[in-house]
């Protein structure tokens, strides 16, 4: 029989004096190294598998998660409480639900998807990304623009899911707790108020198709995209839990907020108590407006919060390049930091940048285009230079930059 002093671990070969603590089974031993690294093996099996965890996280007050949001977006005070009250009361809802694991008291509450109009670059998309990010949830941004009906040319509606379960690592039970912003969706509505009799490749057919993973139903995914890969194992995801953010410029439904405002009014020289702000048409905006504009009524009707996004005018502007935490000139300056250059730059430049911002009419992100095109020759030739340096941004150097790339023939264009 083995002496005790000459035990040793039947996997790993290490002797008793080596392997730390030493488990004896009835005819075989493993040391401690050995089951640490089984359980590790374990863990990444029920993880490739697909072993649901339930996400947690920390859930905000409403008045928090917009004092976070006013850290990275200037301005659209309206939109951001809209907004964290609508999160807060998702999110509420699904932990009420997880601790009792029944519907709350007996009340089955019903969650609200979210639909925000605004002019392109006023910060829609980044309210959502950051939102998303406070909370530590999986999300992700779909294009409507290349959803078809399915049998057509394009991506599915199920494409969307597909994409959130990437991001979360295909971890269904962390998916089904995330965020989805859809990008421009203004772009799927019919272009007639009479119901499509044929097939719509990418309007009305799209709307009725995004209906049940709105509204919250077990869909089949494919993981990897179902026209490339027809013969993948389908993943079931329940969208009961998933947040949808749909987003667009719904360009020209200022004109239809218009005349339906004008309609409540008959007669010459009427004059209203609280005269309409004809330059912000949007402040306006109501379910009806979207209906007339081309989304049909069932869509509209699981989108139940709406809200607006102001158009940015120079000083909101002024405030975006300076001000958030990931500001434009802070990741400049840091960008330059990280070469050993010090960046300055002067005041009547900032208001430079703005003022042929507003000119452009591309709302924060011409902000980004404008600095690009002024920083191209600063950024080309610092990182040569072997010693720590200093750069003065002046308006001069500013002006003759911009003359020389092309974008000045925007304002021309439009």
């Amino acid at each position: 029989m083995t002496s005790k002093n000459y035990r040793k671990c039947s996997f790993c070969g290490r002797e008793a004096k080596d392997a730390g603590l030493l488990i004896s089974g009835i005819s075989a031993h493993i040391c401690q190294h050995c089951v640490e690294q089984a359980q590790q093996v374990i863990e990444q099996e029920f993880a490739v598998k697909g072993a649901k965890k339930i996400p947690s996280f920390k859930l905000l007050k409403p008045a928090e998660i917009k004092n976070h949001l006013d850290q990275y977006v200037i301005g659209q005070d309206d939109a951001k409480k809209v907004l964290s009250v609508a999160v807060y009361n998702h999110y509420k809802r699904i932990n009420k639900a997880k601790e009792t694991n029944t519907k709350i008291d007996d009340v089955e509450i019903e969650k609200s998807n979210i639909v925000m109009v605004g002019e392109t670059g006023t910060g829609k998309t980044l309210l959502a990304r950051t939102i998303a990010k406070m909370l530590h949830v999986p999300f992700c941004i779909a294009d409507a623009t290349v959803l078809t009906e399915a049998g057509y040319v394009g991506e599915d509606v199920e494409s969307i899911l597909a994409r959130l379960l990437q991001v979360a690592d295909y971890d269904v039970a962390s998916a089904e707790m995330g965020i989805v912003f859809i990008d421009e969706v203004d772009k799927i509505a019919r272009k007639s108020d009479n119901p499509s009799i044929t097939r719509d490749v990418s309007g009305e057919g799209v709307q009725q198709a995004l209906l049940k993973i709105l509204e919250g139903s077990i869909v089949n995914v494919p993981p990897q995209g179902g026209r490339k890969h027809p013969e993948q194992k389908m993943t079931q995801v329940n969208t009961n839990n998933i947040l949808f953010i749909c987003g667009g410029a719904f360009d020209g439904i200022d004109k239809k907020i218009g005349s339906r405002l004008q309609a409540n009014a008959i007669g010459y020289g009427i004059k209203t108590k609280n005269p309409l702000d004809r330059e912000n048409l949007l402040q306006y905006i109501a379910p009806q407006d979207l209906k007339s504009f081309g989304l049909i009524p069932e869509l509209v009707g699981r989108l139940p919060v709406l809200t607006y996004l102001n158009p940015l005018d120079s000083e909101t502007l002024r405030q975006i390049l300076t001000e958030p935490k990931n500001s434009l000139i802070k990741q400049y300056k840091k960008l330059f930091e990280m070469d050993n250059v010090e960046l300055v730059i002067e005041n009547n430049v900032l208001d430079f940048i703005v003022e042929k911002a507003v000119e452009f009419k591309l709302g924060a992100r011409g902000l980004r285009s404008i600095c690009e095109a002024i920083m191209l020759d600063i950024m080309f030739e610092m990182p040569s230079q072997q010693e720590p340096q200093k750069f003065v941004l002046t308006l001069d150097y500013t002006r003759k930059q911009l003359s020389k790339t092309n974008l000045e023939r925007l304002k021309v264009a439009s």
